[in-house]
């Protein structure tokens, strides 16, 4: 199943954000600078592009369908936006063989925004990951955002992590969340499944996302883990000890959110070190995400001091 934000014709959650941008639209007072921050997996892309469709598919044959909030799947601007070919929409997002969004992606998109329009509607420039912009490309990026043509919307997805004051300052932003039932209910509804028969239930916390989820369990049916009978303990021994988030980056970020889990689990006033190791290691993860660090060392450290220790 593909849960691409690109591909989500249905928008489970998140409409009341969708129902106030909507009117902003039609009142012609859509800003054009938007900040759409949240816990990575929970729908934010989803909601940008179905935020995008509903405007450029207003005049269309097919135009979005705003009581269901359901994009059309036969509207011309989707099927554009789907083939990377539609004028009015330009996405920036961290290439894959990239740990950074770099300068010329951004050189790229300044390009684009000075050659004349096709038609009279709205250009949308889609930023994912804006946490991944390195300096210059942050810099850059500052320049447009500064001085925008109008006829130019903005929307920049920003999972929760650490934003320069002086590119934020420039957005209107909202913050994207989900409750764990809200998350376990979208779970479902792309998996027409229910979710205890296939994690054990020991392994969700309020901070899993529907991404997140189905994350794990691509990687359960690659790697051949039972995340059915698993319990946390168990399953963070396996991924750790097997080193799978070597062969698959996209692990990382559920190992730590399961680390936390782990502390959040086992923690008690009694328990003081315990409590001393929940705050050196949550430091370790902060610094390994904002530096950049090898993920390794902490890992290791964790299985050794607080798994067999």
């Amino acid at each position: 199943m593909n849960l691409s934000p690109l591909t989500q014709i249905n928008l489970f959650e998140h409409k009341e954000i969708l129902n106030q941008l909507t009117k902003l639209s039609k009142n012609d007072t859509l800003p054009n600078k938007i900040l759409l921050s949240g816990e990575k997996g929970i729908g934010k892309s989803t909601l940008a592009y179905h935020l995008i469709n509903f405007v450029l598919s207003e005049n269309e044959e097919y135009p979005y369908d705003y009581e269901n909030n359901k994009i059309n799947p036969d509207n011309k601007s989707y099927k554009l936006i789907l083939n990377k070919s539609n004028p009015n929409f330009y996405l920036i997002d961290v290439l894959e063989e990239k740990k950074n969004i770099d300068i010329n992606q951004i050189r790229e998109l300044i390009t684009n925004l000075n050659k004349s329009s096709f038609n009279n509607k709205k250009r949308f420039v889609l930023i994912d990951n804006i946490e991944l912009l390195n300096l210059n490309s942050i810099n850059a990026l500052l320049k447009i955002l500064e001085e925008p043509n109008e006829n130019i919307n903005f929307i920049l997805i920003n999972n929760n992590k650490r934003v320069l004051p002086t590119l934020k300052s420039r957005c209107l932003n909202f913050k994207v969340f989900l409750t764990k039932d809200q998350s376990i209910r979208i779970f479902n509804q792309l998996l027409e499944n229910d979710m205890n028969n296939i994690i054990n239930n020991k392994l969700l916390d309020y901070y899993a996302t529907p991404g997140k989820l189905f994350k794990l369990i691509k990687l359960s049916e690659k790697y051949d883990l039972d995340i059915v009978n698993f319990d946390l303990d168990t399953t963070l021994k396996t991924l750790i000890k097997n080193k799978i988030y070597k062969k698959d980056k996209s692990i990382i970020e559920i190992i730590y959110s399961f680390i936390e889990l782990y502390f959040r689990n086992n923690i008690s006033i009694k328990n003081i070190s315990l409590l001393k190791s929940y705050h050196y290691f949550l430091g370790k993860i902060n610094n390994t995400r904002i530096y950049n660090l090898d993920e390794e060392t902490l890992f290791m450290e964790f299985e050794d001091k607080i798994l067999n220790g």
